[in-house]
């Protein structure tokens, strides 16, 4: 049996599960690539990338999350305005 082609398999994210992805940007060369983001977790990757960034089962494990693990999450701080001469 061989393994489903990538453009075959339901679009998830890989990092959170989720299967709301959102298309951010694809190649000048038709299709080359895509840039890809998850709408719940906000993690971006390339179409082109090896399947530990792409795949949700070759994901590394450490670095997957859950719905809690998003909303524990700290707030990014703001960036502070540039300095005057800067």
């Amino acid at each position: 049996m061989t393994a489903p082609r990538k453009e075959d398999v339901a679009m998830m994210c890989p990092r959170c599960a989720w299967q709301e992805v959102r298309r951010l940007a694809v190649s000048p060369v038709a299709g080359v690539w895509e840039v890809l983001q998850c709408a719940r977790c906000l993690y971006a990757w390339r179409t082109t990338e090896p399947d530990r960034r792409t795949c949700r089962e070759s994901y590394p494990q450490a670095f997957r999350m859950t719905q809690a693990d998003i909303d524990a999450a700290p707030e990014l701080p703001a960036v502070p305005p540039l300095r005057e001469g800067a």
